[in-house]
C-alpha cells in the first residue's frame, strides 16, 4: 500500500512539473494573439517616431498581427516610459526608447533598468562635429590647438542643457583639455542652423540633423563621435581616430519592454525585430534617415545601456550638469 501511495505521489509531482512547463511555454507559443503597440515618447515625424513606424510596418508582417505606433509625448520621453512600465508585461506594449530619454533619466538620478527589460538595439548614429567655414581648423587636432590658444573664445551650440551634444562637448573638453563656451538651443535643428548663421563656431549634432546642411555645403565636418567611422560618411574620421583615442558617444533607438516580461517572449520579439531590421529594404530606409541598422541580443543591449548610463553619470558629475 505504501509503495502504491509513493508511486501516486511521484506521479502527481511529475504531472505538476509537466503542467508548469506547458504553462511557461504557452505564452511564447501563442504570442502574439492580438495587436501590439510600440509607444513613442516624441511627436510624429521625429526620428524616434519614424524609426518606430518603419519597424512596426515590417513587424506586422513578420508576426502576423497588427503593430501600431502610439505617441505619448512629453518630458523627453519620460512620460511614455512611465506609461509603458505600468503596462502588463505580456509583450503587447513596447517602448521605442531614444538615447535622449536615457540621458534625461540618468541626469535626474534615475535608472531605466529597474522598470524595463531591454529587447534589442534598433539603430545607432554618431554625432557629427561640424564647424562654421570661418573657423580656421581643417581637422580635430587643429581645432584642439585653436581652442587651447584661445581659452573660452570658441562657442558651441547644443540641443539643450544635458542633451547629447552638451555631453559630447563636455567629454571633448575634458579629454582635449580645452575650455569652450556653451550656448543651448531648444533642439538639434536650431543648434545646427546656429552654426550656419555664424551664431556659434561649432556643433556636434546627430547625423540625421546634420547631414542635409552638410551635403548642402553650409558647414565643414571634421569628425564623427562614434569610435569607428560612420558608413554614411566614410571619408570623415572619428574623433577617437583623429585625436582623442577612446572618445565614443552616440545616439541610438532601441526597444524596451516592461520589466517582468517573460524571457521567451523577449526572445521572440528580439528575433522578429532583428530579422526585419536587417533586411536590405529596412537597412536602406534607416540609412535614408541618417542612421545605421544595428540589432543585438537582450543581454548585449542591457550591457550597452549600463555602459552608456555610467558614461552619462560620470560626465554629468564631472561637468556639474544636473536636471531637475
Amino acid at each position: 500500500m505504501r509503495k502504491t501511495q509513493l508511486h501516486g505521489h511521484w506521479l502527481c509531482l511529475l504531472a505538476g512539473v509537466f503542467a508548469q512547463t506547458i504553462a511557461s511555454e504557452a505564452p511564447a507559443q501563442s504570442y502574439p494573439s492580438k495587436p501590439i503597440r510600440i509607444v513613442v515618447g516624441f511627436s510624429p515625424g521625429g526620428g524616434t517616431d519614424v524609426t518606430a513606424r518603419l519597424v512596426a510596418q515590417k513587424l506586422s508582417i513578420e508576426l502576423g498581427q497588427s503593430v501600431v505606433v502610439e505617441n505619448r509625448t512629453g518630458a523627453s520621453g519620460i512620460i511614455a516610459g512611465d506609461y509603458v512600465a505600468r503596462q502588463p508585461a505580456d509583450g503587447y506594449t513596447l517602448l521605442m526608447v531614444a538615447s535622449t530619454t536615457l540621458i534625461n533619466a540618468v541626469l535626474r538620478g534615475k535608472s531605466l533598468e529597474p522598470d524595463f527589460a531591454p529587447v534589442t538595439l534598433v539603430t545607432t548614429a554618431p554625432l557629427v562635429l561640424v564647424v562654421h567655414p570661418s573657423v580656421p581648423a581643417r581637422n580635430v587636432k587643429q581645432l584642439i590647438a585653436l581652442a587651447r590658444s584661445r581659452p573660452g573664445a570658441l562657442v558651441f551650440g547644443s540641443d539643450g542643457v544635458g542633451g547629447t551634444t552638451h555631453l559630447a562637448f563636455e567629454q571633448f573638453s575634458e579629454m582635449a583639455k580645452v575650455k569652450l563656451v556653451h550656448v543651448p538651443y531648444k533642439g538639434a535643428g536650431d543648434s545646427v542652423v546656429a552654426v550656419v548663421s555664424g551664431q556659434v563656431d561649432m556643433n556636434m549634432a546627430s547625423a540625421p540633423a546634420t547631414l542635409p546642411l552638410l551635403r548642402a555645403g553650409k558647414y565643414r565636418a571634421l569628425a564623427v563621435s562614434s569610435e569607428k567611422r560612420y558608413s554614411l560618411l566614410p571619408s570623415i574620421p572619428s574623433i577617437s581616430e583623429a585625436a582623442l583615442p577612446g572618445f565614443n558617444l552616440i545616439s541610438f533607438f532601441g526597444l524596451l519592454a516592461p520589466k517582468a516580461m517573460p524571457k521567451d517572449i523577449v526572445a521572440r520579439v528580439n528575433a522578429a525585430v532583428s530579422k526585419v531590421v536587417n533586411t536590405p529594404e529596412l537597412i536602406e530606409a534607416i540609412n535614408k534617415q541618417g542612421m545605421e541598422a544595428q540589432t543585438n541580443s537582450p543581454e548585449q543591449f542591457t550591457e550597452f545601456m549600463r555602459t552608456m548610463s555610467a558614461q552619462i553619470a560620470r560626465l554629468g558629475k564631472s561637468s556639474g550638469i544636473e536636471l531637475k
